[in-house]
């Protein structure tokens, strides 16, 4: 179990607005996001398939990692393999299409679903992650085109934990933070907020441990405390470069 440093936080250390807007430079870097069409899948996939499509059926489907508290997650790597077939069937059981593993036109449909024009997912928008601070995706520990992938990653295993709550409502406390504000928060130095690879979320109508052990079968290698008010998630195994490379499950397996 990693021992880095934890990231706290409170609605006082907040504040009462920080949920709210992301300011001016927030808005402006959501504003001039690109649209994006429904993804072009190009014919079924299944194991044995490599490529791009299967790089972005792999994000769509890292949500679904496991059937129970498991500490593994979907590689990203453009190769179908047995755990990208399991996570295919998991997800395809869950929207109520024919579990094979194999993505085809209906699980394409579904999957397309899931996305919204400007590239953000169905029940989640880019100004939810932006930095409470105004800077938008900007001014964190990488690039603001990785951190917005990075978000985008997030929102589609979110998506999962959503639909695995029974469609509950989520909201994100705390997303990207830019070096500087992840500092005025007392933020870990090296959190995964400040690469966009973390939330900090609530579901409606659940406590933060129902939470914690639904994210223990999304592929989250990062989940603090139950014990607080707002349950942390994060893939920090997935991004070794990051500096933060082995899982951290705070209260284990819960």
């Amino acid at each position: 179990m990693n021992s880095t440093p934890l990231d706290r936080r409170s609605l006082l250390r907040y504040g009462t607005g920080a949920v709210a807007a992301a300011g001016i430079a927030a808005l402006t870097d959501v504003a001039l996001a690109r649209p994006a069409a429904a993804y072009g899948w190009s014919g079924n996939l299944g194991q044995g398939s490599s490529g791009a499509a299967v790089t972005e059926l792999q994000i769509r489907v890292a949500g679904w990692a496991a059937d129970s508290a498991s500490q593994t997650y979907v590689a990203v790597d453009g190769s179908f393999g047995p755990g990208t077939a399991a996570a295919v069937r998991r997800f395809q059981a869950a929207y109520g299409l024919s579990a094979d593993g194999v993505a085809g036109p209906q699980t394409f449909g579904a999957l397309n679903a899931l996305e919204k024009s400007d590239g953000s997912t169905a029940h989640f928008n880019w100004s939810e992650f932006t930095s409470h601070d105004g800077a938008g995706f900007g001014g964190g520990s990488v690039g603001s085109g990785e951190v917005r992938e990075n978000v985008r990653r997030t929102m589609y295993k979110l998506e999962a934990l959503r639909k695995k709550a029974g469609d509950r409502s989520i909201t994100v406390n705390s997303g990207f933070r830019s070096t500087s504000y992840n500092a005025q928060v007392g933020g870990a130095a090296n959190s995964m907020h400040t690469y966009g690879v973390a939330a900090d979320i609530a579901v409606s109508g659940l406590s933060t441990l129902a939470v914690y052990r639904i994210a223990e079968t999304c592929g989250f290698s990062g989940l603090e405390t139950y014990t607080v008010s707002w349950q942390h998630v994060d893939s920090r195994v997935e991004h070794g470069s990051y500096g933060s490379g082995s899982w951290w499950w705070q209260d284990g397996v819960a």
